[in-house]
């Protein structure tokens, strides 16, 4: 499905992040991806598909710190080659009630989850435009597209990757770029794992499948949206909540 195609992956280190770094090898694609606080996970994720006869390579980098950016688009262009899929996954959270934030703990959420998209993408893009070709899966959350018991500051940043999507995806469409967005909801692994139990029954009691999702199945709706089997969709966020 992804034969010959490069990706780099934000964020590869989380659960989400891995398991999308892992299908997206796995349907063929060769495979940059960052990590920012955990190279023990990344050296052992790169191992993990090495070993297993993927191309596979991580990334030290700040999604916020532009020159970062800037440095890590140009050398996975010079080894890898130009990337053709960009999946904007890395993200921060903080579990915190609105009348404690602090301006600091709001400039931290909305820096990593929508800033650092920003500047990824600036630097990934140009490239695909030169070459009138790629494709972009930004992650959402279904925190910044439900009424739920979330984090204020994480919800306004993830409502945002929607409209960003959006935007982009009407301004890129003439390059033959095409831009979507994917919206889990809870899931077994990653940020989900912090939700209370009490939050947790009451989301699957709502849910029609009765269940949260796994990483996984996430990971195969980045890889559709990514490859030409979905290539009549642009400017979609796409739910993969369990039907809520």
């Amino acid at each position: 499905m992804l034969k010959d195609r490069i990706a780099f992956v934000t964020g590869g280190t989380g659960a989400v992040g891995a398991a999308i770094v892992r299908c997206l090898a796995g349907h063929g694609a060769r495979v940059a991806f960052s990590y920012h606080s955990q190279p023990e996970k990344a050296q052992e994720l790169e191992r993990e598909l090495t070993a297993a006869g993927r191309s596979v390579r991580a990334f030290s980098l700040n999604v916020v710190d532009a020159a970062q950016v800037a440095l890590v688009a140009a050398t996975v262009e010079r080894e890898f080659g130009a990337v053709d899929i960009l999946v904007n996954n890395a993200g921060a959270t903080q579990v915190m009630p609105f009348a404690l934030l602090e301006e600091e703990d709001w400039d931290r959420v909305m820096a990593v989850n929508v800033k650092g998209p920003f500047l990824v993408t600036k630097a990934f893009v140009r490239p695909m435009i030169r070459r009138q070709r790629g494709a972009i899966v930004n992650l959402g959350s279904l925190a910044g597209m439900r009424v739920l018991e979330v984090p204020v500051h994480y919800a306004t940043a993830k409502s945002a990757m929607v409209g960003f999507t959006l935007s982009l995806a009407r301004e890129l469409a003439r390059y033959r770029i095409r831009v979507n967005a994917v919206v889990p909801g809870l899931l077994t692994d990653g940020v989900s794992a912090h939700v209370p139990e009490k939050q947790r029954l009451d989301y699957e009691g709502h849910c029609t499948l009765g269940r949260a999702g796994r990483p996984e199945e996430v990971a195969e709706v980045v890889a559709f949206l990514a490859s030409e089997r979905s290539s009549y969709m642009n400017a979609q966020a796409v739910h993969i909540d369990g039907g809520i």
